[in-house]
């Protein structure tokens, strides 16, 4: 999908946009050195899901995050007014025994955020794709509201607090996978239903989930690993200031 299109209309129907070409071959074999690097450093253990805001002292996620490119799409999606809220990698390793999955759930109900408006930027980092546990996706289901969240009763939901929605209010059947090549992205509402299957390949399956907010959306309690969130406006302008302004480790792409 080009960022030419009228992808407003879509997302807005839909929740979600597939496929939006970003980075280049070269550009993304750059960026997935210098993870490469990063996980040497921190351990598979903590890269699977335990690197959050790692833009505030790494700058090739900076640079990920805050890509024009990027910023372009989330314009087309949200407006003129963006606020970068956090990023979080998930990184699934090989998993022949297919434990570790992501439950069906809604971003935004663990954020803490009143209205609870928005938008995540997923960026392979790796390519992603149905046998290595891409992101799976109903559309539509952004308008339906905020669901029912219960903890799952089945081990390895990589999710921080083991939250799921019901199987019983998921519709499978309606279900599409969301195939990303290294260098593109999805993006997605934040009230959208999503999970991921076990990556059972034999290849890393890694993203960069980049979170995107509106400066009206106001934090009003703590988030689900009980901290603050300390967004940075990257487009536009913040009428609102419900956020102590916090400046950027580095210089914007």
């Amino acid at each position: 999908m080009s960022v030419t299109e009228d992808i407003g209309r879509t997302y807005a129907e839909d929740g979600v946009l597939p496929c939006i070409d970003i980075f280049n071959e070269s550009e993304i074999q750059a960026f997935r050195d210098a993870f490469d690097e990063l996980e040497a450093e921190e351990g598979r253990e903590n890269c699977q899901i335990g690197l959050q805001a790692r833009h505030m002292d790494r700058e090739f996620i900076w640079q990920l995050s805050a890509d024009p490119g990027v910023l372009d799409v989330m314009e087309q999606v949200m407006g003129t007014d963006i606020l970068l809220l956090s990023t979080h990698f998930f990184c699934k390793y090989p998993d022949s025994s297919g434990t570790h999955f992501v439950a069906w759930h809604q971003d935004v109900t663990y954020w803490g955020l009143e209205p609870p408006t928005a938008h995540t930027a997923w960026i392979a980092i790796d390519d992603s794709d149905v046998e290595n546990g891409c992101m799976r996706v109903i559309p539509g289901s952004h308008r339906d509201g905020i669901a029912l969240h219960s903890k799952s009763e089945h081990e390895g939901n990589l999710l921080s607090i083991n939250q799921e929605i019901p199987d019983d209010l998921v519709d499978t059947s309606r279900a599409i996978d969301l195939e990303l090549k290294a260098g593109q992205m999805s993006v997605h509402d934040g009230q959208l239903f999503h999970a991921s299957m076990p990556n059972t390949s034999q290849r890393r399956r890694c993203g960069l989930t980049v979170r995107f907010i509106p400066p009206e959306a106001k934090q009003t309690e703590a988030n689900s690993v009980g901290t603050l969130w300390q967004p940075i406006l990257v487009r536009g302008e913040d009428r609102f200031k419900h956020y102590p302004e916090t400046a950027a480790s580095f210089q914007m792409p």
